[in-house]
């Protein structure tokens, strides 16, 4: 398995710049695939979190088989994408944990409007929220080194 703490350089700040979107690929249980569109922050040790309310779909996906792909492509160039695949190696429901994460994200995706995010979060914390961590097994990426 990769020591993806190691990622280049330049894929590790594309991972990281603010307010880029990924989509995630899991299968349903007939094994067809399902895509979601969601926020995610890239970890210090190379590891994806991704946030949502329990009982959707790709949660419940991700719970049963926890391969996935994720492709996260720059807004102002279609043609620039990282292309990841991944497992789940952390599932956590505990709710003040999960409440944490999805906060720093409404954060880190509402960086330029405090009150829309403190919104966000409070709308948030009705739900029964659940994190995972997504373990990255291989990258392909149509970036400019």
């Amino acid at each position: 398995m990769p020591n993806l703490s190691a990622l280049p350089e330049h894929i590790r700040t594309f991972l990281a710049t603010p307010r880029r979107f990924l989509t995630l690929a899991t299968l349903d249980p007939d094994g067809s695939p399902r895509q979601a569109v969601i926020w995610y922050r890239l970890e210090p040790d190379g590891r994806i979190t991704i946030n949502s309310a329990d009982g959707r779909r790709w949660p419940a996906n991700l719970r049963r088989d926890p391969r996935c792909a994720l492709t996260i492509q720059d807004p102002a160039d279609g043609y620039s994408f990282v292309a990841l695949v991944g497992r789940v190696v952390e599932v956590d429901d505990e709710q003040a944990i999960a409440q944490a994460d999805i906060a720093d994200l409404a954060h880190r995706y509402h960086a330029d409007d405090p009150a829309t995010a403190d919104s966000v979060i409070a709308r948030f914390r009705t739900q029964h929220r659940v994190t995972f961590r997504v373990e990255i097994l291989a990258v392909h990426d149509h970036l400019e080194d």
